[in-house]
C-alpha cells in the first residue's frame, strides 16, 4: 500500500508521516528533506532555492521524477511531499492520498518552533518567506503540471491539524485507512 501526505509548510505533515511510519511500519521517504538538501548542497538558503526553482524548471521536474520512480516502484511507502497525491493522481498510481491542513497562524507558529531543527532556514520573516514559498510553489505547480494546488478533490481523506496533535492526526488517517482498504476489498 502507498500512502502520501501533502499540505502546505507547517500543516504537519512530516511529523505525522513519521508517525504513520513507525506505527505502520512503513519506509518513509520526505520530499522537503530532499530539497533541503539539495538547496544544502547549493549553498543557498531554502527561499533562493526556491526562486533557482522557479527560473530552472530541472529542478522541480527532478524531484518529481525522483519521488515519481519511489512511487512507482515501490508498492510499501510513504511518500511526504507536496506533490506526492497529484503525482499518483495525475499518473494513475493506486495510493491512500492524505492532505492535511492548518490555520495559517499555527503553521506559521509550527515552523517558527521547529527552525532549530529545518537546514537552511532562518526566523528572520517566517510569514512572509512562509508566504512567499507557497505562492512560487503554486505559481510552478500550475505552470509545469497544470495543478491547481488549491484543489484538494483529488485526495482520499483531508485533515484540519489545526486543533489537533500529530498522534491524533496519525490516528484519524489510520482509522480512514482501514474504511479506505475495505472499500477496496481488503483487509488490513
Amino acid at each position: 500500500m502507498r500512502i502520501t501526505i501533502s499540505g502546505p509548510p507547517g500543516s504537519g505533515k512530516t511529523t505525522v508521516a513519521e508517525k504513520l511510519s513507525n506505527r505502520l511500519s512503513m519506509e518513509l521517504v520526505v520530499g522537503g528533506r530532499i530539497f533541503r538538501e539539495w538547496a544544502k548542497k547549493m549553498n543557498v538558503s531554502l527561499s533562493d532555492f526556491s526562486e533557482i526553482a522557479e527560473e530552472k524548471d530541472r529542478i522541480d521536474r527532478s524531484m518529481d521524477d525522483y519521488l515519481l520512480s519511489i512511487l512507482k516502484e515501490k508498492d510499501s511507502i510513504i511518500v511526504e511531499s507536496r506533490l506526492a497525491g497529484w503525482l499518483c493522481h495525475l499518473n494513475g498510481i493506486p495510493a491512500f492520498k492524505v492532505f492535511i491542513d492548518a490555520s495559517e497562524e499555527v503553521r506559521i507558529k509550527r515552523i517558527k518552533e521547529s527552525l532549530d531543527t529545518r537546514s537552511g532556514e532562518s526566523g528572520e520573516d517566517v510569514i512572509r518567506d512562509t508566504r512567499e514559498r507557497e505562492r512560487s510553489e503554486a505559481e510552478r505547480y500550475r505552470k509545469y503540471y497544470g495543478i491547481d494546488y488549491g484543489d484538494t478533490s483529488i485526495y482520499d481523506l483531508i485533515v484540519d491539524s489545526t486543533e489537533k496533535s500529530a498522534d491524533e492526526v496519525a490516528e484519524v488517517i489510520v482509522s480512514a485507512l482501514g474504511f479506505w482498504e475495505k472499500s477496496r476489498g481488503k483487509e488490513h
